[in-house]
Parts: structure tokens; C-alpha cells; sequence
């Protein structure tokens, strides 16, 4: 049969050549070319349709799919996804070009889309008609309301067709971002707001939420994925108790025909984990596709696979949804079907539960969390030591409650594995979730930071063993020329072992934290700072002591000596309680020198994870490893630019030997050798938004070398600028930490400026530097320079 002729926006016809899956009630599938036309009549007609990502057939996709309440994917031979949605009497095949990584989203987002049946809260907008309260941004470029095709975008380039802008526009010649504001929004309770979007080509789409008296927007979700079509995207917005706004950022590319639009708004109380999957965008979950067994939506009246399926949960009738997986297509040994949640994106911990049945026992139904980085935990397991007063009776829903801690982000995975075609059927239902955990005898989620010590008021929780080792001493020193202080503030206090000389031949310290709690995943940071060391392979490493006595080495020092302190950081995981202690050995007296060891700091999960949340947590925050962090320089009122570098900077005696955050990151510096005395670099930050209470910076400066010159923060506010701190002249070998309090009720920028001094040995450096609303925290330690390299 020759395929039918798909008619795109050009005037060339192009062909969608496709294979399809028809079923029947009484025959389990029929695969034909081109078309499928049950032997039963059940599926009488096909109907094919083509959609592309321009305005008019964009839209006319979006109602196209709000029509139709089943469907089945398959592929072609060129990567186009078919699926077919059943709604009866019509067939209908849309033919996407499509990625295989988009799959998932095609499988499950668009199958069903139904009245929605749960209540929106206010900020929830479909831009059939209006934009239901949101409003561009005037400093930004303005999104644009597309009238036919019922979404917002902002694009690279301006179309004549665009209308109704929301709001004024911006200076073509600067990036292009649009900031789309929710109105003012008071919810109390834990909700979610599910986003519908497209990135074209490319760009990037960030979800903040604004909080008067907050000077930074704190950032909920973001992506950099272009796609094919519409995507869905879930975000739990925790409980609030004062107003906010949600901030929508797009940000299209460079590239020709990039723009960024957002289709739809829903917000819903609950978790985002939550669902009955009634709805059309099956809120967020998505099936792992699988060649031969897939998730698939059950109920709504249509019985595609089976006429034995049960009622769903909800309503107790065929019109309700649920999902379910079936083994009849499985065709090899233990076929695995997964059914995803949507990415958390704070810390849970509390009671997940749903409701499930099985047509027969011979398939494995698991539960597991899965993070970022892919590593499964199992939660639950299906059988009998698992019901409790519960048997599992063919037809019947089964209740299960089990307890969840996730202090990262994590995916739940519904998993279930079949032996062979006759593993029966798995079907779920009303899945929810609970602060509170399922039982009172669940002990709460461990708190790490028991493990937590800067060593400024003493030891923390940390002991040692003085009676049969040499002791970690307490010390600090003055902020010099000669000799780094801590890796707190500069001047504060760290612990040093092997300082002080003695008879013996060779040392053993060991410094022992508060005991951990079992069964979980720990990343530990710390710095440290070798001095003197010919052997480093001894100088400091890190062991698990196990409640039976027992040591495990989790880390061992391999960097050469170089006086500075270095991040290090370790993933470990303990099956029982343990405490962590670091050792360090000097074997004979001629290879033995100082190690310093400061701001010891436990979390739960793995490091790569426990990075990405605490950066979230900070939206002010810049460290300068990635790049600038929306800083610029002023190319109009200085002379010179700040650099970023990593390691020390060229010329001797002067600027600092490695960054701050790592030891061995980025810094923001001055280089005096190709400036003239007097002349200046300055920094600009981005907007800062005012508030009527107090601001806060903190950040890190160095200032080394006997000709170094001055470094100044200022405040500008409309092109008029503000002296806020300032210091002149040689500081201190080490990293000093500085903070300044302001307060400006207007919009302003902060202003970071190095001059140059009288001599090339008058570099000045930067390193994480933090801006955000309220008062500065106490630091109680002086930096005053001293000239003493004593330690005190």
C-alpha cells in the first residue's frame, strides 16, 4: 500500500512512512504498514495528521490533543514518533520528528488529556485568552502572547506577527532574557506548579521564586533542553507564609529560530509526587520506554488491551485512570516496565503511598528512589511480609504506606520485571505523599551536622585519645606576611598537628568525630594545609571506625605540599553506626611537618549532589569556578579588568598562591604588571533589588605584596555611587574574609574596584563573594593586621 502524502508548511509534500500497533478485545495486536484497520471493526477509521512548530499548526496541535483519551507509540524508520489516539469512533496517528531521548515524554504527557479534575490555585494559566494576572519585566525583553496560538514565547529575533506585548521591551543589543512575573501569590500549604514548555534550538528556562525583603531570587528549577515539542515540568513550591511571586526567566540562543515558550501554569495542592492520574499531564510521571512492555494508561472507559480491566481507585469505575503494565508482549527473559515521578527538587521526608494490584504473582513490583547521578535505593518490595493484614486478591486494590527520606533530589520508580508472557498485570493507583512518616516508630531523618566544626569556640563534638598519641592542637594566627591563618576568616582558629618537636622519632594524631547513624549515604568536606611534608602519603587520611572496632580507610591525602588550604571531599556510606577520624602519621622526624585541618562540614548524599544543592540555596553567591555569575566589567569608568585565574599569579610576592573556595579553583584578581599606578578595574554586579531592611556582603580578599594599593566596594544607585568599605595597603598573606552592611531601598549595583598601587607587586584578589538580604552574621574574630607570624 502506498503511504499517504503528509503536506508540511513548504509546499513539498513530504512522506511519513510508519508502522503502527492496532489492538483488539479479542486479538492481542495487528502491526500494519501505513494503516490499520482492525479485522473487528473496533478501530474503523485513520485519520493522520502532521504538526510543526510554527504558531498556527502549534496550536492546532495542542487542540488536536485535547480530544483524545488513549494511545499507543511506535517509531519509524527515520526516528518519527507515531501515536495513536483512540477516541471513538476515530483513530488519529501523530506524526512527530522526534529524539529518542523525548520518548518518555511522548509515551505518557500528551496520552490522556481530560477536564481536569483537581482544583487550580491561583498563578495557574492555560494563555487561551489572557495572561491571567502575569506580567513582563520592564528592564527585560517582554514575552509575547501568541493570540492564535494560545502560549508565551520570546525569541532571538523579533516576528512581525507577534502581538500584544506584556509590557515594554529592552535594548535589542544586550542579551536577550524575559522575566515573565506571576501575580502576588499567598499559598500556605506545599503545592505544585507544573510547567508545559519549549525550548527551540536553543536557550535555557529558570523558575525562581521572589520573596519581599529578599534581595535575590531563590531558584526552584532550570533547564538548557531544546526539544521537538511541548515538555513537562514539575516543581514543589513549599510552604509559605508570606506572599511571593513565581519568576519565569527565558533566555533564547543565539542560534537562528531559538525562542523559548511556555504553553501552560498549573498550580495544585499537594506534592508533586502526588497523582491519580486523572489528568492530561499524568503530573510529570513518564514511562522508561521499553521495547517490548510499557507503562499505559488504564480506565476512561476505553478497554484497549483487555475487557477484563479493573475499576480504578479513585472513583471506583471504569470512567477513572489509573496505570498499568502488562507482560503479554514480553518477549525475553525478566522484561523490565518503569514508571518515573518527576525529579523532587528539595529534601522530602515523610509516608509515600499508593494504591496497586497484581492479576497474578509471577512478576517482582518494586519501589525505589533514584537520584541524579542514577543510584537506585529500594523502598518497597512486593510479597506477602509486606501486606501485613492485606492478601492480595485478584481485582482488588492494595494499600501501601511506606517511609521516604530524601534530604537531595530523587526520582520514585515504580519497577516491575517480568520471566515470561505470563507474568499477569500490574496496575497503580492515587499515589500520595506525607510530611508526616507512616509510623510513629520511624526515627527521623539523621541530622549530619552534629559532625559540623569551624574550631572557632573549641573542638565541636571532636575528640582525641591525648594519653597515647601526640594531640591535634588548637591554634591561630594573626593575619601577616609570613604565615596563612584559617580558612574560616583569615584570622580564626584551626587545628594543627605535629607543631611542636619532640623526642620521639614519630607521631600518630588522630582527632574522632560523633558517632553516625547507619544505613546511610554521608559527603564529607574539609581543608586541610601541609607543610613541610617529603612524604605526603601518610600526612592526613580519613578512616570509618565501626562500632565493632573495625577501620576502613575512606580517603587518603595525594597532593604534594604547596602551604595552601585545599578542598577535599568524600562519599562514603555505612551499613552501621560508625564516627569518622582523621589520622596523621609521621614516621620518622626528618620527613614530618605541620598539617592543619579546618571547617569539617557532614551532609547526607552523594558530594556531586550535596555541590548542586547548597549553590541553590544561594542564589547571591558567586565562587567564580563557572564563570562570573552574571557580573560585568564596567568598560566605561576604569582603566583595567578583573581577571580570573586559578593558581598563583605571575609575579613573586604578591597576590595569592591558589583560590579560596577549593584551594585549587578561580579567584578575581588585579595583575599589577600591565596597569600604571592609580589606575582601576572595577566589577559590577547584577541589579540588586532594594528592600527596607538590611543588606549583607561577605566575601574573601587578598591583599599581598609591598606595593599593593587599595580595594574598594561601593554602591551605585542610578549612576550616583556610595563608598561602603575599603581597605589600602598590605593585609595579609592568607585569605581574609570581610562583610559589610547597608541598606537602600531602591534598585542598585555593587561595585567592586582595585586600584592599582606604587609597585608591581600590588595584586588584589576576590573569591566568594555572597550578597543577600538582612544583617551579616557575627563572625567575632578581629582582622587586624599584625606583623607576627607567632602562633597563638
Amino acid at each position: 500500500m502506498t503511504p499517504p502524502l503528509i503536506t508540511g508548511p513548504s509546499s513539498t509534500p513530504t512522506k511519513c512512512v510508519y508502522s503502527c500497533n492496532c489492538f483488539s478485545p479479542r486479538r492481542p495486536a495487528v502491526t500494519e504498514q501505513v494503516t490499520c484497520q482492525s479485522k473487528d471493526s473496533v478501530l474503523p477509521v485513520c485519520e493522520l495528521e502532521r504538526h510543526s512548530d510554527d504558531t498556527q499548526e502549534r496550536s492546532l496541535q495542542k487542540q488536536t490533543l485535547q480530544s483524545h483519551l488513549a494511545f499507543s507509540p511506535t517509531v519509524d524508520e527515520r526516528g518519527l514518533l507515531l501515536v495513536l489516539f483512540l477516541h471513538p469512533p476515530r483513530v488519529f496517528f501523530v506524526c512527530f520528528p522526534q529524539k529518542a531521548a523525548m520518548l518518555p515524554f511522548y509515551l505518557l504527557t500528551f496520552a490522556v488529556t481530560i477536564q481536569a479534575h483537581s482544583q487550580l490555585l491561583p498563578g495557574s494559566c492555560n494563555f487561551e485568552s489572557n495572561t491571567c494576572g502575569y506580567t513582563s519585566d520592564a528592564d527585560f525583553m517582554s514575552w509575547t502572547l501568541q493570540k492564535d496560538g494560545r502560549f508565551v514565547t520570546v525569541e532571538a529575533a523579533v516576528n512581525e506577527d507577534q502581538e500584544d506585548y506584556i509590557g515594554s521591551g529592552a535594548d535589542p543589543q544586550r542579551e536577550i532574557i524575559g522575566v515573565l512575573l506571576s501575580p502576588r501569590l499567598e499559598h500556605g500549604e506545599w503545592s505544585c506548579l507544573r510547567l508545559v514548555y519549549q525550548i527551540t534550538e536553543s536557550g535555557s528556562l529558570e523558575v525562581l521564586q521572589r520573596t519581599e525583603g529578599n534581595s535575590f531570587d531563590r531558584p526552584l528549577w532550570s533547564s538548557r533542553l531544546p526539544s521537538d515539542s511541548w515538555v513537562v515540568s514539575s516543581i514543589d513550591l513549599q510552604n509559605n507564609t508570606e506572599p511571593y511571586r513565581v519568576v519565569i526567566e527565558g533566555k533564547p540562543g543565539s542560534s537562528k529560530g531559538s525562542s523559548v515558550a511556555i504553553f501552560e501554569i498549573h498550580i495544585s495542592p499537594g506534592y508533586c509526587l502526588e497523582c491519580d492520574f486523572e489528568e492530561s499531564h499524568l503530573c510529570g510521571y513518564n514511562n522508561q520506554w521499553n521495547a517490548n512492555v510499557n507503562w499505559y494508561v488504564g480506565g476512561g472507559g476505553v478497554q484497549v488491551l483487555h475487557n477484563d480491566m479493573p475499576n480504578d481507585h479513585t472513583y471506583n469505575n471504569r470512567s477513572g485512570h489509573f496505570m498499568y503494565v502488562d507482560s503479554i508482549y514480553g518477549k525475553t527473559f525478566k522484561e523490565v516496565a518503569k514508571l518515573v515521578s518527576p525529579m523532587t527538587q528539595v529534601p522530602m521526608s515523610g509516608c509515600l503511598s499508593f494504591q496497586y494490584q497484581r492479576s497474578e504473582i509471577g512478576n517482582l513490583f518494586s519501589v525505589f528512589t533514584r537520584d541524579q547521578l542514577g543510584q537506585y535505593q529500594e523502598l518497597w518490595r512486593a510479597g506477602l511480609e509486606n501486606q501485613n493484614d492485606w492478601t492480595e486478591i485478584p481485582g482488588e486494590w492494595i494499600p501501601v504506606q511506606v517511609d521516604m527520606k530524601a534530604p537531595y533530589s530523587v526520582q520514585v520508580v515504580f519497577e516491575v520485571a517480568f520471566n515470561s508472557p505470563r507474568g499477569g498485570r500490574v496496575a497503580l493507583d492515587d499515589i500520595s505523599f506525607s510530611s508526616q512518616f507512616c509510623t510513629t516508630d520511624t526515627e527521623p531523618t539523621f541530622d549530619p551536622s552534629i559532625a559540623n566544626c569551624d574550631f572557632e569556640s573549641g573542638f565541636c563534638l571532636y575528640t582525641q585519645e591525648q594519653a597515647k598519641e601526640s594531640p591535634w592542637r588548637r591554634v591561630s594566627v594573626k593575619p601577616n606576611i609570613f604565615r596563612n591563618g584559617d580558612h574560616t576568616t583569615g584570622a580564626g582558629s584551626f587545628l594543627l598537628a605535629h607543631s611542636r618537636l619532640g623526642p620521639r622519632s614519630g607521631y600518630v594524631s588522630r582527632l574522632i568525630g560523633p558517632t553516625l547513624a547507619g544505613n546511610m549515604k554521608y559527603c564529607l568536606t574539609f581543608y586541610f594545609s601541609l607543610r613541610g611534608f617529603n612524604q605526603t602519603d601518610q600526612a592526613l587520611a580519613v578512616y570509618l571506625l565501626h562500632v565493632n572496632g573495625s577501620q576502613e580507610k575512606i580517603w587518603t591525602q595525594a597532593e604534594r605540599s604547596r602551604g595552601i588550604w585545599i578542598a577535599a571531599d568524600v562519599t562514603f556510606q555505612t551499613s552501621q553506626p560508625a564516627k569518622v577520624v582523621f589520622v596523621s602519621t609521621c614516621r620518622s622526624f626528618w620527613d614530618c611537618g605541620s598539617v592543619a585541618l579546618d571547617d569539617i562540614s557532614m551532609s547526607l548524599g552523594d558530594c556531586e549532589l550535596v555541590a548542586g544543592l547548597l549553590s541553590s540555596l544561594l542564589p547571591g553567591r558567586c565562587d567564580f569556578e563557572a564563570g562570573l555569575c552574571g557580573y560585568t566589567q564596567d568598560k566605561k569608568s576604569d582603566a583595567a579588568d578583573w581577571e580570573r585565574r586559578r593558581g598563583p599569579t605571575p609575579t613573586s610576592y604578591t597576590g595569592p598562591r591558589g583560590d579560596h573556595t577549593m584551594g585549587l579553583g578561580y579567584y578575581l584578581h588585579l595583575e599589577a604588571s600591565p596597569v600604571l599606578p592609580s589606575q582601576n578595574a572595577r566589577l559590577l554586579s547584577r541589579p540588586v533589588r532594594g528592600t527596607r531592611g538590611q543588606h549583607c556582603i561577605s566575601f574573601f580578599y587578598h591583599m599581598y605584596g609591598s606595593g599593593t594599593g587599595q580595594l574598594n566596594v561601593r554602591i551605585n544607585k542610578y549612576g550616583k555611587e556610595e563608598l561602603l568599605w575599603q581597605r589600602s595597603g598590605e593585609q595579609s598573606i592568607a585569605w581574609l574574609k570581610a562583610q559589610v552592611e547597608y541598606q537602600c531601598h531602591s534598585q542598585h549595583q555593587i561595585v567592586f574596584e582595585a586600584i592599582r598601587g606604587s609597585s608591581i607587586r600590588s595584586d588584589i584578589a576576590i573569591d566568594d563573594v555572597i550578597l543577600e538580604g538582612g544583617p551579616c552574621p557575627e563572625m567575632g574574630i578581629s582582622t587586624t593586621v599584625g606583623t607576627s607570624n607567632e602562633i597563638e
